[in-house]
């Protein structure tokens, strides 16, 4: 097996003395693990950081097994982990995917929305410029593993208009008269996750990511991937004080 492919770092675990095992997005290959010798030396640690774009080479006998890695640094995104909500962002999506990703299927949307994520969070630090960009991120995620949410129609009444909450049961929307009574046992929809418009307030960032919160929880980060939400809990408190 040989893969050749510019790469987003997703994650790295330490194995053995001096290497790690390195899980980079590619465009057309997925999520792809390789083993990194060396890669906890002082050249390759700046090199292997969640979040940076790199130049991968992948080759193995075999595609059952671990394939030998070889990276090179295209784009740096060191200079976010001076910034601590930019740095908890990254760790938060570059995780969500490495954990939920299955290996060696392709995924190219949710790479592109992966890769302007974090070009976003480069360009503007500060949340407002990325949040609502990270809560699509995470429906996309919902998406592609099976759990989508059907965001067309009420699911009592089948109007695609004023379309205000989300039942967390079904996951399909609900319109603001249907919903009428039903208010304390339904998550409030932003409108900007139908219509693709900007978020018009923190109150509406932080909706979305109840939102989506709910269902990833539920249905996607069960069992040993549930460690990872204590990231995402860290960062949603961060963007809460911003509010």
């Amino acid at each position: 097996m040989h893969i050749a492919a510019t790469a987003i770092v997703c994650s790295v675990l330490i194995h053995g003395e001096h290497g790690v095992v390195a899980r980079l997005l590619t465009p057309d290959d997925g999520l792809q693990p390789g083993y990194v010798r060396g890669g906890r030396s002082r050249r390759l640690r700046p090199v292997l950081l969640p979040g940076n774009i790199v130049q991968a080479d992948y080759r193995s006998r075999s595609d059952a097994q671990l394939a030998a890695l070889t990276v090179e640094l295209v784009e740096s995104r060191a200079g976010l982990m001076g910034e601590p909500l930019a740095a908890a962002a990254v760790d938060w999506a570059t995780a969500l995917t490495a954990i939920t990703l299955p290996e060696g299927q392709p995924f190219p949307e949710l790479y592109v929305a992966l890769d302007g994520l974090l070009s976003a969070i480069d360009a503007a630090p500060s949340a407002r410029g990325w949040a609502a960009a990270l809560a699509r991120y995470e429906l996309m995620m919902l998406a592609h593993m099976g759990f989508g949410l059907d965001l067309s129609a009420c699911a009592v009444t089948d109007a695609s208009d004023d379309l205000t909450y989300v039942s967390p049961k079904s996951g399909r929307a609900v319109s603001a008269a249907a919903g009428e009574g039903y208010r304390d046992r339904l998550l409030p929809l932003p409108g900007f996750l139908i219509g693709g418009g900007v978020a018009g307030d923190w109150a509406d960032i932080l909706a979305a990511f109840r939102l989506t919160g709910h269902f990833l929880a539920r249905d996607v980060l069960t069992d040993r991937r549930a460690g990872v939400l204590a990231a995402r809990g860290r960062l949603i408190d961060r963007i809460k004080r911003l509010s």
